[in-house]
């Protein structure tokens, strides 16, 4: 009879599938928001967007050092989370340029820190032949929880479609789900003690092997813009606004639907070839984006885009895990998430330039070449043994 996960697995999953709630719900009508409503450009809404992304990414590099140091993972978890449920509602009364972008550097300040140390609780609370399933199941629960916040979103924009608040309630809708996720976290998930590994010296540096999957990384990310020209993307093809979370719930259908094993598959066939299964399945998503003409392609490639989604976010960090022992996993996972996240600003910025001054399938063509370039550095990288 095999062994089950521990159960701390679940909880952190669980308050995740809140967590996915509140941001699915926010997510695809924040880009309209700020396009339609506000009238700002593409061009400032990738800076805004990428500048918020990397600014915050500090602050995930902080989180990692705070928790090897002081071992407490739950605490700064809550923080994220919080400073998340405080600032997505406050978009409704603060709509100056400065006000937008203080609102969603605080939002990206609450990811930044909750990131690291949750991923740490899950690595900690599983063990490493099952490593790959158990980030497998938060984020097939996360992804869950995104697929009922853009189905809520849908139900709202229906009965609000008249009323001109209607992107008002909306933000201040997104904080309710936060509170069961701030409730889960604090009465059910248990913190993960950090133990040094045996053998292991605790100054000594990460790997080689380590950094040099990370530079892999970022160059993917390099191509890798905001999600937000996703959904800019389907609008521009002709999909409606109502049908617009439709769309993002069957992408986070599909992710949450493989995540499971796509995981699992990982902890048999080895994570990098997992992750080159998913770089490859983003490229020829973002080709298709770049090369779509009607809206019912748009459908077609979001549901392949979750694919990708499912074979990298749990897989990458999992594998991040395998390479970093226990008592340096804050570290880690801090300058893994705050690399990548810096990465957003140039790529995102990059998007947004090429949407304005060249055309709007622009972005999705440079992303799947870069893709495709990774995709080669990657299989040399699984040739390399230290």
């Amino acid at each position: 009879m095999k062994k089950k996960l521990p159960e701390n697995v679940f909880f952190v999953g669980l308050l995740s599938f809140f967590g996915g709630i509140s941001q699915d719900i926010f997510i695809p009508i924040l880009p309209l928001y700020l396009a339609n409503v506000l009238k700002f450009d593409k061009e400032f809404i990738g800076l805004a967007e990428g500048l918020v992304t990397s600014s915050a990414s500090i602050f995930k590099l902080a989180a990692g050092f705070i928790i090897d140091k002081f071992g407490k993972n739950k605490s700064v978890v809550f923080l994220g989370y919080f400073l998340s449920m405080v600032s997505r509602p406050l978009l409704a009364v603060f709509t100056s340029y400065f006000g937008v972008i203080f609102l969603r550097f605080l939002d990206g300040v609450g990811k930044g820190i909750k990131d690291t140390p949750k991923d740490a609780l899950i690595a900690g609370s599983t063990e490493s032949e099952k490593r790959g399933r158990g980030f497998g199941i938060v984020r097939a629960l996360d992804t869950f929880g995104s697929v009922a916040g853009p189905i809520l979103l849908f139900v709202l924009l229906y009965f609000l479609s008249n009323n001109s608040l209607k992107y008002h309630y909306i933000f201040f809708i997104t904080a309710i789900p936060l509170i069961f996720t701030l409730t889960i976290l604090s009465f059910f998930v248990k913190e993960v003690p950090i133990t040094k590994d045996v053998g292991q010296n605790t100054t000594k540096g990460l790997s080689l092997k380590y950094y040099m999957f990370l530079f892999i990384v970022l160059l993917f990310s390099l191509g890798n813009s905001s999600d937000t020209f996703l959904i800019l993307r389907a609008q521009n093809v002709g999909v409606t606004l109502l049908a617009i979370p439709l769309v993002f719930a069957l992408f986070n259908f599909v992710y949450a639907s493989f995540s499971i094993p796509l995981g699992s598959l990982s902890d048999k066939i080895g994570r990098e070839k997992v992750i080159i299964l998913g770089w490859l399945c983003y490229g020829l998503s973002y080709l298709g984006f770049g090369l779509a003409n009607n809206s019912l392609e748009i459908w077609f490639l979001f549901a392949f885009y979750g694919i990708y989604y499912a074979t990298t976010e749990g897989v990458a960090k999992a594998f991040i895990a395998d390479l970093v022992p226990q008592n340096n996993r804050g570290r880690g996972y801090g300058i893994y998430n705050a690399s990548v996240g810096l990465m957003t600003l140039p790529a995102s910025f990059a998007a947004g330039f090429l949407w304005d001054r060249i055309n709007p399938s622009a972005p999705f063509f440079f992303g799947s070449l870069i893709s495709f370039t990774a995709i080669i550095l990657l299989v040399f990288f699984t040739k390399f043994k230290t």
